[in-house]
């Protein structure tokens, strides 16, 4: 029997209610991305409230399947974020609650969001996103309102051209107008000068009625012509003159069919069903081009007939040299034969240009209705991707708010989004095949998801930058300096006694290994790779030393203190082999650059523990100087 736990009801609320906002945020920027592409189809067209508002309602439509998950990621990195900074979730696991389970109410509910993301890309989408382009188109052809500037020209009158210098907006009145008439052609091109006007909308805003009074007007009586220096032209002036203009700036909404067959404006039942239709058009047009160009252009024997190729068969003419005959043949007969060839050279390279083009337009056509129907499962399926990776590091980072989470969610949006992307477009022009490019964010997504969530329920440091600087500090050779404070409590003294006899067998370890190991000189690059043991030697001086400075330690003498200090943090591994896998160390060796890379890296190391060596027995006698001081 299901049970739900006051735990789960607790988490899924924390959930809910950052989920809400954040789907809303994340809404709204992706309608202002949306609505700045068609700004220019929207501003100064005067549309009504109505044509506004279903703009903005079908795009709210088409945009939820895309802010889901975001607004999923957004959510889970800050509801985690939150447990980890409120110490909820480290008192969940330290109640025996792992984080798979701390986080399984929330996997059902996304799931749920899953299906409601497909529901709109299948059912709503389309619908929507038939209305919005037919929206859009008829934005498109409808007249801006009619607002003329002063001081430059206006061309948003089909045919004209206006420059008004001063205009009254309470009157209406236009002063200083100046028009180029276009409409029948440049060549007929009318000029209107009027010292005053004014223009208005007729009722059924189908045309304008412009008024001008005191001006002239200038025409040309016939065509223009670069030969001719005189044009002849007309010239009236008139007190008063009215004109009617074209313009219609009313709404009209166009046919619905147009959009209605794109591939985004279907769900998968028809996208499959026109895959399938333009599949078989399509395989029956290219038989048919094949059948016209084998029987047409490239025929055998091109331009004989039966009787002539059994004439040549009868005759054994095998070989028979084209250029003699072009050569002997008259200056007319080339000239025909030239002609006749780059005449049909064009038409065919036109006909196959226009097959060609047919056969590719429909093949562009199924690979977008394919990639329609893929996109339709994997954005949905997104939401949940991004939830196995917005709850693990939100358990990793543990820092709650508007922070930290917002920059880590728009950088793995951008690099599932620049995936995604770079998939659709391959997948769509033809590069990769559609199912691969469709589903390499995913692809991408779900190891992630899968390593971060392994790595947050063993509570690993994936994010710790400590970690990664100390790796990279190992990779390079640079090591941490000793840090020795006099300590306030001191429950034993040091041996000063024995502590010197120490000292000095040390001393003498560190002498006869460099002197064995000849650490300055450059190893053998054979026998390098081939040993398989560890350095045992330096192992047992880096325990000495440590068991020494560690009982010095103890010491209340500041001079002693300091001298510790200068003791070198020996690397025990670093001047060998780099793997403690033999065949490892083998196929290093045999990879040249990077068996170089190692080989040049130990041999410095090699030279530096030398100067370690030196180091420690100079730091040993100046501390035998010290202790005897101590002991006086």
């Amino acid at each position: 029997m299901l049970r739900i736990k006051k735990l789960d009801i607790f988490i899924v609320k924390s959930f809910l209610m950052l989920f809400i906002g954040t789907f809303f945020i994340c809404l709204f920027i992706f309608m202002m991305q949306f609505l700045w592409r068609y700004v220019d189809e929207l501003v100064g067209k005067g549309l009504e409230m109505s044509v506004m508002a279903q703009f903005f309602f079908y795009s709210a439509l088409t945009l939820v399947p895309v802010s889901l998950p975001l607004a999923v990621l957004l959510a889970s990195l800050i509801t985690f974020g939150n447990f980890g900074e409120r110490y909820e979730l480290l008192a969940m696991k330290a109640a025996g609650i792992s984080l798979l389970k701390i986080m399984r109410p929330l996997a059902f509910f996304v799931c749920g969001l899953v299906g409601v993301s497909f529901y709109f890309q299948n059912v709503v989408g389309p619908i929507a996103q038939a209305k919005l382009g037919t929206l859009i188109l008829s934005m498109k052809q409808k007249s801006p309102e009619l607002d003329i500037p002063e001081g430059v020209f206006y061309s948003e009158i089909k045919d004209y051209n206006l420059k008004v210098a001063k205009k009254n907006r309470k009157t209406g009145m236009l002063y200083d107008v100046l028009i180029y008439s276009m409409k029948d052609g440049f060549e007929k091109a009318r000029i209107i000068y009027a010292d005053s006007g004014r223009l208005e909308m007729t009722a059924d805003k189908q045309h304008l009625w412009l008024h001008l009074y005191n001006g002239d007007l200038f025409e040309n009586l016939k065509a223009q012509s670069m030969k001719s220096e005189n044009v002849p032209y007309r010239r009236e002036e008139f007190r008063e003159k009215h004109t009617i203009i074209e313009f219609n700036s009313d709404f009209n909404m166009v046919d619905g069919e147009i959009m209605g067959k794109q591939s985004s404006a279907k769900d998968m039942a028809k996208l499959q069903s026109s895959i399938d239709s333009m599949t078989v058009v399509g395989d029956s047009i290219g038989r048919q081009y094949y059948k016209e160009v084998s029987e047409g252009t490239f025929r055998p024997s091109y331009g004989l007939t039966k009787e002539d190729t059994v004439k040549i068969e009868k005759a054994d003419i095998h070989e028979y040299n084209v250029d003699s005959l072009y050569e002997v043949a008259s200056l007319t007969q080339k000239q025909k034969v030239i002609s006749s060839a780059v005449s049909r050279a064009e038409n065919v390279a036109s006909d196959l240009g226009f097959k060609k083009f047919t056969m590719e337009n429909n093949d562009y056509n199924i690979r977008k209705h394919k990639t329609e129907w893929h996109k339709k499962i994997t954005i949905s399926l997104s939401c949940l991707l991004f939830f196995f990776i917005g709850a693990p590091l939100g358990g990793i980072i543990r820092k709650g708010g508007l922070g930290m989470p917002v920059i880590v969610s728009v950088l793995v949006f951008i690099i599932y989004y620049i995936i995604d992307n770079t998939g659709y477009k391959m997948a769509r022009d033809g590069k990769w095949i559609v199912w691969m490019g469709m589903w390499t964010s995913s692809a991408v997504l779900a190891p992630l998801g899968i390593f971060l969530t392994y790595k947050s329920n063993k509570d690993s440091v994936v994010l710790n930058a400590d970690a990664y600087i100390n790796w990279f500090k190992k990779i390079v050779g640079i090591r941490s300096v000793r840090h020795i404070f006099k300590k306030e409590v001191i429950i034993h003294d040091p041996d000063y006694a024995r502590l010197a006899d120490d000292l000095e067998q040390l001393s003498a370890e560190c002498k006869a290994y460099a002197a064995k190991k000849r650490l300055e000189k450059a190893p053998n690059y054979f026998k390098l790779w081939m040993a398989n043991e560890d350095d045992n030697e330096v192992m047992v001086i880096n325990e000495k030393l440590e068991a020494l400075v560690e009982e010095m330690s103890n010491t209340k003498s500041a001079t002693l203190i300091g001298a510790l200090n200068n003791y070198p943090v020996i690397s025990v591994s670093a001047h060998v082999r780099p793997f403690h896998i033999y065949w490892l160390n083998l196929v290093a060796g045999v990879i040249f650059p990077i068996g170089l890379f190692f080989y040049f890296r130990i041999w410095a190391f090699r030279v530096r523990l030398a100067k370690d060596m030196e180091r420690i027995i100079k730091n040993n006698e100046q501390i035998q100087f010290i202790i005897q001081k101590i002991n006086k």
